[in-house]
């Protein structure tokens, strides 16, 4: 479980958000949505520690992570996957060393457990026929989906999805969307998606949070966004031009 209480951050002279609280519990798929440069990014790199609030804290499993020290920080951070906005890989290498990358770094295992764990992660995702290919001979759909398989290769508890379905067409967002929905459901990953795509949201979470004027203006059940009457973020969803009323 991920408790988020009172966060507050500025840069500078310039206030991003006060006062966010809100849970995630464990196997929830959380939405968090809101305009650009509404600070969802940052608010996420915050579940992380990987940017410190101003106030406020965050607690896994009911450990304060902005108090852990350098090798239990470290050693939480491995507990957290993320999906690049950008898919974020490394061109120069082919596909099976960019998903075998985490296991080389953070990992002693011999080869043969390395050879298994990622052709298992890329079955998963549907590309086990594109391991020796470069990454830069994928189409955007299949980078992203190499990425999700790097993402999960550590076998994380928590997985951050940046715009997971960010720059694809509808089938490709739907085939992206469907593996979001299988990880959760199958590995029992909490995830925690940052998106503008409404229809991802309807589709995948469970929860959704909405940062607006410097706040989280509303958060609840996607079956309770469906009916809210917070104008705020009926504004929002009227202009990602995605009806979610009758």
């Amino acid at each position: 479980m991920i408790e988020v209480r009172n966060l507050k951050k500025s840069f500078g002279d310039t206030l991003v958000w006060e006062n966010v609280s809100f849970s995630i519990e464990e196997g929830e798929t959380i939405a968090i949505i809101g305009r650009s440069g509404c600070g969802k990014s940052v608010l996420v790199k915050h579940l992380n520690a990987l940017i410190y609030p101003d106030e406020g804290n965050v607690f896994i499993e009911g450990q304060n992570i902005f108090e852990l020290e350098y090798v239990a920080l470290r050693k939480m951070r491995q507990r957290f996957g993320v999906l690049f906005q950008g898919s974020a890989l490394f061109d120069s290498i082919n596909t099976f060393e960019n998903v075998a990358f985490p296991l080389r770094y953070f990992t002693d295992k011999s080869e043969e457990e390395i050879e298994s764990i990622v052709m298992e992660a890329l079955e998963m995702v549907n590309l086990a026929d594109t391991a020796e290919k470069n990454t830069a001979e994928l189409s955007g759909g299949m980078r992203r989906r190499v990425a999700l398989a790097r993402a999960t290769v550590l076998r994380p508890d928590f997985l951050i999805y940046d715009e997971p379905t960010s720059g694809l067409d509808p089938q490709t967002s739907d085939e992206i969307n469907s593996l979001i929905k299988s990880f959760a459901q199958n590995l029992n990953i909490t995830s925690i998606m940052v998106t503008h795509d409404i229809h991802s949201v309807l589709e995948v979470a469970e929860t959704v949070v909405f940062l607006e004027g410097q706040e989280l203006c509303w958060k609840g059940t996607v079956e309770e966004m469906r009916a809210s009457d917070n104008q705020r973020l009926l504004d929002f969803i009227t202009a990602s031009e995605y009806k979610i009323k009758n």
